[in-house]
């Protein structure tokens, strides 16, 4: 059994941050690739940014310059630090890992519940 909760969370006024978190718990071998998507309502979920097991990074180009992803490997966590935020970056976001259960095993994807960003213009 794997769990991803994501934590943090909230409303914030536009122009301000947030800071969310997501910790993957369970019969975990390895973990590749993590990342964070959004759905606002109505929208179909987009991808925001992953992060692989080495560090590299991607951004939606509507978060450039303003989303930073980050991952601690020892903890299995993963971060997502929003600064300068919009009106239209409102939506619930959902983190999820591919991860493998056991050695030479294949890699699943693991999505999380998912936390509501609101923010008021």
């Amino acid at each position: 059994q794997v769990q991803l909760v994501e934590s943090g969370g909230g409303l914030v006024q536009a122009g301000g941050s947030l800071r969310i978190s997501c910790a993957a718990s369970g019969r975990i071998f390895s973990i590749n690739a993590m990342g964070w998507y959004r759905q606002a309502p109505g929208k179909q979920r987009e991808l925001v940014a992953t992060v692989t097991s080495g560090g590299t990074t991607s951004y939606a180009d509507s978060v450039k310059g303003r989303f930073t992803i980050s991952r601690d490997n020892a903890r299995n966590t993963v971060d997502l630090q929003m600064n300068r935020l919009k009106p239209e970056d409102t939506a619930v976001y959902y983190c999820n890992a591919d991860l493998s259960h056991s050695s030479g095993s294949f890699y699943y994807r693991y999505w999380g519940q998912g936390t509501q960003v609101t923010v008021s213009s």
